[in-house]
């Protein structure tokens, strides 16, 4: 299976925890294409058969810049992603109230207007509460690799 994983940070975070994945799912034997900077031809180019997105939120939850021209580049070319399984994993914190995690919740809400599937419902890692989302994430990783390896 290929997974193409994305990334979009503002400090580096959600860049770490997307590489330190990659390296998971790579060790599980899935094939991985590590996509930074995000674009939508190296998406299309890597003609993956999932798709991960690890994203931080700024301000009053926005995506990050690194991620915007991404975003902004899907909404305009609307690739069509039929029945692709995909995950997000948000980066937010949660003292922030109703925007916590809107960076990872608007790529999600593209994702499927793109008619991707989510194959996992978006796990939020709340900066408030952990100093290694890398480890935090593992789980819900885990999860998600089994998913994709089993159809």
């Amino acid at each position: 299976m290929r997974l193409a994983i994305l990334s979009g940070s503002v400090f580096g975070t959600a860049d770490f925890l997307a590489d330190e994945a990659a390296e998971r799912c790579a060790a599980a034997g899935l094939q991985v294409s590590r996509i930074k900077p995000a674009s939508v031809d190296a998406l299309l180019a890597a003609d993956a058969q999932a798709i991960l997105v690890c994203c931080s939120t700024t301000g009053m939850g926005e995506l990050p810049d690194a991620i915007m021209p991404f975003y902004s580049e899907l909404q305009t070319r609307f690739p069509l992603l039929t029945g692709i399984p995909f995950g997000v994993i948000g980066l937010g914190d949660s003292s922030y109230g109703d925007t916590f995690c809107q960076g990872g919740e608007q790529l999600r809400e593209l994702l499927l207007e793109l008619q991707a599937r989510e194959a996992l419902p978006m796990l939020r890692l709340d900066a408030s509460e952990t100093v290694t989302p890398e480890v935090d994430a593992e789980p819900w990783l885990d999860e998600f690799i089994g998913l994709l390896q089993n159809g």
